[in-house]
């Protein structure tokens, strides 16, 4: 990601990270030709196409009509100047991209056509031939389309910045140290005891009990990190952690 914030985090950094978060870059460039925004908004898609997925198909699309319409959106989104009109001022990228989706489901000939201009022109990687698989191991519930795009949104953070904490550790030689302890951090599986966990990787009980805490610490961080990238400012920064929190809660 562009923004690295280490220790606790990037709450408090001011204007000078947030000056480089994802969201920001592209709000920045407004009707401006930008390379760096384009790319900064397609990592956006890239890693956030699912929730999209998951909100057309509980609007009652099958699974080959929900592909295409998601295909279709995502071009006409990345190859239009669609966030020119967006405000700075209270414009995340969350709440930007489902009202993006909701007029482009809403205009019947749009609908209508999906199929016949998509072409199979795939505007980036978004997993499409995984997308009905995972759709397929979401909980049977009456979630609104509304909820369930808001709660596979809160999940793909925690999951980027699960994968981010893996390949940190992966690239210092302690890829071992975090899958042997990232169920006490990602909730991924029954967690073992201290001393279980101990006995499996050769460490004391004291020496776990330490690297979980920095695990966490850095867990948290990510975390933060990744809503970052997703709102213009540091002060939607707490408010957006805060909705994406009660959605567990909820």
């Amino acid at each position: 990601m562009v923004a690295e914030a280490h220790g606790d985090g990037i709450g408090g950094s001011g204007e000078g990270v947030f000056a480089t978060t994802h969201w920001s870059v592209v709000l920045a460039a407004g009707q401006q030709e930008s390379p760096q925004a384009g790319e900064a908004l397609e990592k956006l898609c890239r890693a956030y196409w699912y929730p999209l997925y998951a909100y057309v198909r509980r609007r009652g699309y099958g699974p080959e009509d929900a592909q295409d319409l998601t295909q279709e959106f995502f071009a006409r989104f990345l190859h239009r100047n669609s966030v020119a009109a967006a405000d700075p001022a209270k414009g995340r990228f969350r709440s930007y991209l489902l009202g993006a989706l909701k007029h482009f489901l809403a205009d019947e000939h749009d609908r209508a056509q999906a199929k016949k201009r998509g072409g199979g022109q795939i505007p980036i990687s978004w997993e499409q031939d995984r997308a009905e698989e995972r759709y397929g191991q979401e909980p049977t519930d009456d979630l609104s389309p509304d909820k369930v795009f808001d709660r596979r949104w809160a999940l793909t953070v925690l999951q980027q910045a699960t994968a981010r904490l893996r390949q940190e550790y992966q690239a210092v030689g302690q890829l071992g140290l975090f899958e042997g302890l990232k169920t006490f951090v990602t909730a991924s599986g029954a967690a073992p005891s201290y001393l279980q966990a101990a006995a499996r990787l050769g460490l004391t009980e004291s020496a776990v009990r330490s690297a979980i805490y920095r695990l966490r610490r850095r867990y948290h961080a990510l975390i933060r990190e990744e809503v970052a990238q997703t709102v213009g400012d540091p002060l939607q920064l707490e408010e957006e952690i805060r909705h994406l929190m009660s959605v567990f809660s909820g």
